[in-house]
């Protein structure tokens, strides 16, 4: 369900990877500028935007002006561990994709932009030629779960799980898939979630994904 419908002025952080919309993703803040940020979505229940770099690097270097793509997904912090003063371990969780109108650069390196808010996907059911991508998906999550419970650790999504939505089982995959950035990038910038699974099946199927998956 959309959030927000309107422009609205949020801080960014580019990282290397991306967000997508329900998925989950583990940060550790020790930048001043983020410790800031994170400290005020704290304390105002808000969230900040992330967007993928494609210049520049995560942690600010002096004179260095980084580049990021103008779509992003929102993120709102649902765990929060203040470690020290100056390390705080969250995690946070993907909502709504947005697109960048302006941006800019405060003196402590943060930046603020403007953005339009981009409508969820609507939901489209998986059609029966692309269902091998969501069970495959189920036998994937299983495992996960299987293996993380002897390890200690979490999924790196949350549910609840919706295999029959086109979006959210594109969306995943391309969360589990060893893709790069731009590749990443061009699926979340997919409006049609139908169009983002043919693709990611078509990718699966290339990989060998199904038939290492039994």
């Amino acid at each position: 369900m959309s959030i927000h419908t309107h422009t609205q002025t949020i801080p960014l952080f580019p990282l290397g990877t991306t967000l997508f919309p329900d998925g989950v993703m583990l940060l550790k803040i020790f930048e001043v500028r983020y410790l800031d940020m994170v400290k005020q979505c704290v304390r105002e229940g808000s969230g900040f935007g992330v967007v993928t770099l494609n210049s520049g690097d995560e942690v600010r270097m002096p004179g260095q002006e980084v580049g990021f793509n103008a779509v992003g997904t929102f993120a709102r912090i649902k765990e929060f561990d203040p470690v020290q003063p100056s390390l705080f371990m969250i995690q946070c969780q993907g909502e709504q994709r947005f697109r960048v109108k302006t941006s800019e650069t405060k003196r402590n390196g943060l930046i603020i932009a403007e953005v339009d808010f981009i409508e969820d996907d609507a939901f489209m059911e998986v059609p029966e030629d692309l269902k091998i991508a969501s069970t495959v998906l189920g036998k994937v999550i299983q495992s996960f779960k299987e293996q993380g419970a002897a390890l200690g650790k979490e999924l790196p999504f949350s549910k609840p799980y919706r295999f029959n939505e086109c979006g959210w089982v594109a969306n995943r995959w391309c969360e589990l898939l060893q893709l790069s950035p731009g590749q990443k990038q061009f699926f979340l910038e997919q409006e049609s979630p139908r169009l983002r699974l043919d693709l990611i099946h078509e990718l699966l199927e290339e990989m060998g994904v199904y038939k290492a998956v039994k």
